[in-house]
């Protein structure tokens, strides 16, 4: 009983004492933390806006989420709703639509990122290489331009190009020979339309990333690879691409994060009737749906199957480019 008693007195010390040598240790860091941010805390001022936008309009609407698994009633509130369990969700998947708008979306997301994104490398690789500064400025504002104006301004410049009747490419066809097409309402030709026009907007703006990390590798670098006889594209193959890979994987898993986000404003903005079984995404449909019809369990559960979906893709992804090259978001 004696060594008994004794081994607890002993534990109990022990315990003491290394609560004693933790709680300095947790206070000392506790105290760097609190000198850390006070030495930069005009970047956690400029941080804050953004934190308060996230917090506001991503984190506290998840509280609201719940109507997902609720017959929602406006007059009954979220609270007051039933519970349906998974019925919303078993809803969206039976749907006949639910093949064809997987599909739909996955193409043009997919598309997008397959083709936009090398454009969006050799453009910044491009600007990088250019030695005049006025007519760098120059390219990269008329490269820049398209992303500033809305999908909705960029439907009217598509008709003056596209429009069967006196678009400009048609009459170019027109004047050799050929027949008319309608682009916007075809089903063969809806899907190219969609793709360039993204790219056509969105690639000038998506090079500021790639553009920032080549500013960031030291010229010594390109001055050594001159003195040893390398030529323009030995050293961008050499040291221009290693130095922004780290930036095109971020990029490439944050857009398979986004799968299921094929651009709601175009595809609402472009597409008609004639073009719904090759123009059609989750995003359209829900609008139609959830939003016009009032159901709007039905547009939470496809929104958070949109988020479960895009969480499994960006941690698959990431894990299999630690593999593959080593780095990842995480």
């Amino acid at each position: 009983m004696a060594t008994q008693a004794n081994k607890s007195v002993s534990k109990e010390l022990d315990s003491v004492t290394t609560e004693k040598k933790m709680t300095p240790r947790k206070s000392s860091r506790f105290r760097l933390t609190l000198k850390t941010m006070k030495r930069h805390r005009a970047l956690y001022l400029l941080m804050l806006p953004t934190l308060i936008y996230f917090f506001v309009f991503k984190y506290v609407p998840l509280w609201n989420a719940q109507i997902a698994f609720k017959d929602f009633k406006p007059l009954l509130g979220v609270w007051g709703s039933p519970w349906v369990g998974f019925e919303h969700f078993k809803t969206f998947i039976d749907s006949f639509y639910f093949n064809q708008l997987l599909t739909n979306t996955i193409f043009f997301s997919l598309a997008k990122l397959i083709l936009g994104l090398p454009l969006a490398v050799i453009l910044a690789l491009a600007l990088h290489e250019i030695l005049l500064k006025r007519y760098r400025t120059f390219v990269q504002t008329v490269v820049y331009l398209p992303h500033f104006l809305s999908w909705v301004i960029m439907f009217g410049v598509l008709l003056m190009l596209l429009s069967p009747n006196n678009g400009l490419i048609n009459s170019v066809i027109k004047a050799l020979g050929g027949e008319p097409i309608a682009f916007l309402t075809s089903p063969e030709w809806f899907r190219a339309v969609v793709v360039l026009s993204d790219m056509w907007k969105e690639t000038g703006w998506s090079t500021i990333l790639y553009l920032a990390a080549l500013l960031s590798i030291s010229p010594h670098l390109y001055e050594a690879a001159t003195v040893d006889g390398a030529n323009n594209f030995q050293r961008i193959w050499h040291i221009s691409i290693p130095g922004i890979m780290s930036v095109i994987v971020m990029v490439t898993l944050l857009r398979l994060g986004h799968i299921l986000d094929a651009g709601f404003n175009q595809i609402f903005v472009l597409y008609s009737v004639p073009v719904y079984s090759v123009g059609d995404i989750i995003d359209t449909w829900v609008y139609r749906q959830g939003i016009l019809q009032f159901q709007f369990s039905l547009a939470t559960a496809v929104g958070l199957f949109k988020g479960v979906f895009g969480l499994i893709l960006i941690l698959t992804a990431n894990k299999a480019a630690k593999q593959i090259t080593g780095q990842g978001l995480f």
